[in-house]
């Protein structure tokens, strides 16, 4: 950051009060996030968050604003129905002075703007199972306030993010180039993703034949994507939508599965560690279709332990193929890390096929 810069953002923003800080905050690894606090003539406070988005991921910052703007008023219309706070259980954007969703500043960086919602917290990992289970009411609230939000209208900010089919055509492309020979130290998981090649157009298979309907999908849904009231510990806010895109609500009920229903982190070594807790994955079932099982169809919810399944081999697929090309996309800690990564995925797989008459079981239980 450059003093012109903080100067280009404090012009072109309707700011209330005198700038008193300027600094980096939150976890997040994509976007560059800043906190600004103004002193306020009365001695109060206020706080904006200013992001400077990663256009190097999201290269139409324009279709990606064109999305946030719309489904955030559109969410705003549904908290208002539900005598809910507008002001606090979505974000705001913060036009500039010519109405303009986000500044493009002089050196080339495209800065938005969002009120900072105060009293609130988040956490990176989920501690207990009352935290995924909030996670759950919280996506699925989600899915339920945006099931009329016209979803072929928005913008694929990353395109092809969850088109398995499309996953395996790169990974293809990668183990054809094996360009560092890396390919005889992944035979037996390179195996298993050939293995499940068939199953990778399932969901956009039923997708093309019309019998799932395109849905408004977070596609990130994490804990530290849930904004938490710092009082009452319930779920208020989703944020970080810029991977709010057209999909199916397989994307965001799988991912949260792959991620929260492990028993072990996404690199462990011990492969004897990692497996599929049905005790959290009947937790999340549960609080997904409380809150959104009322918009959802009889097939959605039939086939959502497929969504579980395509969203962890699918991972699995992306750590192999990074791990071929030579770790160029996620970052890595140790030799063979993304080798590790994609095992744990693969080792989640088999336990999902292992268990899928108890996971059915507790599908037909909530829907």
């Amino acid at each position: 950051m450059t003093e012109p810069i903080v100067q280009e953002l404090l012009n072109a923003f309707d700011f209330p009060g005198t700038l008193q800080d300027f600094s980096v905050y939150g976890s997040g690894h994509i976007n560059d996030t800043r906190r600004a606090t103004f002193a306020l003539p009365d001695g109060q406070e206020v706080h904006f968050i200013l992001q400077r988005i990663n256009t190097g991921i999201f290269t139409d910052p324009d279709g990606l604003m064109e999305n946030i703007v719309g489904v955030t008023e559109f969410l705003k219309q549904q908290i208002e129905k539900e005598g809910g706070d507008p002001a606090r259980e979505t974000l705001t954007v913060v036009k500039t002075k010519d109405g303009k969703p986000y500044l493009r500043a002089s050196d080339g960086g495209c800065w938005r703007c969002y009120p900072f919602i105060e009293n609130t917290v988040s956490y990176d990992l989920v501690e207990t199972p009352e935290d995924f289970y909030k996670v759950a009411q919280a996506f699925g609230h989600f899915q339920m306030q945006l099931s009329r939000y016209p979803a072929e209208t928005l913008h694929e900010t990353i395109p092809h993010f969850h088109d398995t089919p499309d996953r395996y055509r790169i990974f293809h492309e990668a183990l054809r180039a094996d360009k560092l020979g890396r390919a005889k130290l992944a035979k037996p998981e390179i195996d298993f993703v050939l293995a499940h090649e068939k199953d990778a157009s399932a969901l956009t298979g039923l997708l093309s034949a019309g019998k799932l309907p395109l849905r408004v999908t977070h596609n990130d849904t994490k804990l530290n994507n849930i904004l938490l009231d710092r009082d009452t510990g319930k779920a208020l806010c989703i944020i970080d939508l810029d991977t709010v895109m057209p999909g199916l609500v397989h994307y965001d009920f799988g991912d949260s599965i792959r991620f929260g229903a492990s028993t072990a982190l996404e690199d462990e070594q011990d492969l004897s560690k990692v497996h599929v807790s049905l005790e959290l994955y009947e937790l999340f079932t549960k609080g997904f279709l409380e809150t959104a099982g009322a918009v959802l169809t009889p097939l959605e919810k039939e086939t959502l332990p497929l969504g579980a399944k395509l969203m962890t081999l699918e991972c699995g697929v992306r750590f192999l193929t990074d791990f071929l090309e030579g770790d160029t996309y996620f970052k890595i800690h140790r030799e063979n890390h993304n080798l590790d990564r994609c095992r744990t995925q693969f080792q989640l797989v088999s336990e999902m096929e292992q268990k899928a008459a108890e996971i059915q079981k507790i599908i037909e239980k909530y829907a």
